[in-house]
């Protein structure tokens, strides 16, 4: 055999496992775990009297996956909030409510950053989530930190402290109708948020 023809091969072999490689990252499927991932916020009502009361509110079974793209949806209903937990029954008439869709996040993952992370390391990603509510669009950055705590599960964090700003929240009228709900008039101009999720590879 000439040594032209083992380079080719050998560059064959390199090829095809460069191409198996890449492959194997496109096709990941990376989706978040409902039963780890959740979100917190930290909500204050200002009452008619002026006082400030630290209520904390809870996100839960949030469920999406990464497409080969990267593109993560997130559609947020009522019954992933703990509101239900607080209001009891609702009247028969809201009931039909509580799996409608109130807002969609969007946003866009690196699944090839991801899967090139070793258990134990961690990279920031600023994250451009876009979110849709009634044909209302909004756009925010958020700094995450994703973290290989296993072969197949990285762990999801604010990199950094974040908050919403409440007068824009109170402009929303689903968010505005959820927080009536609970009896909150008005909220302070900022609400922390923290976010802990899992993303696992199935």
């Amino acid at each position: 055999m000439s040594s032209k023809t083992i380079i080719r091969r050998v560059m064959g072999i390199g090829l095809a496992a460069g191409l198996t490689a890449f492959c194997g990252l496109a096709q990941a499927a990376w989706q978040l775990d409902p039963n780890q991932s959740r979100v917190t916020a930290t909500v204050t009502e200002i009452t008619s009297g002026g006082e400030s009361i630290t209520h904390e509110h809870a996100l839960r079974r949030m469920e999406g996956q990464i497409s080969a793209d990267g593109t993560l949806k997130l559609p947020i209903r009522l019954n992933q909030t703990d509101v239900l937990d607080r209001l009891g029954d609702l009247p028969p008439w809201m009931s039909s409510l509580t799996n409608t869709t109130l807002v969609t996040v969007v946003t866009q993952l690196p699944p090839e950053r991801i899967n090139s992370l070793k258990v134990g390391q961690s990279t920031v990603e600023i994250l451009t989530l876009r979110t849709d509510s009634n044909g209302e669009q909004r756009q925010e950055k958020l700094p995450v930190r994703f973290t290989r705590e296993s072969d197949d599960a990285v762990r999801v964090r604010n990199a950094e402290p974040v908050s919403l700003d409440g007068k824009e929240l109170m402009k929303n009228q689903n968010v505005r109708s959820i927080l009536s709900l609970m009896g909150y008039q008005q909220i302070g101009d900022e609400v922390p948020v923290e976010l802990n999720a899992v993303l696992v590879d199935r």
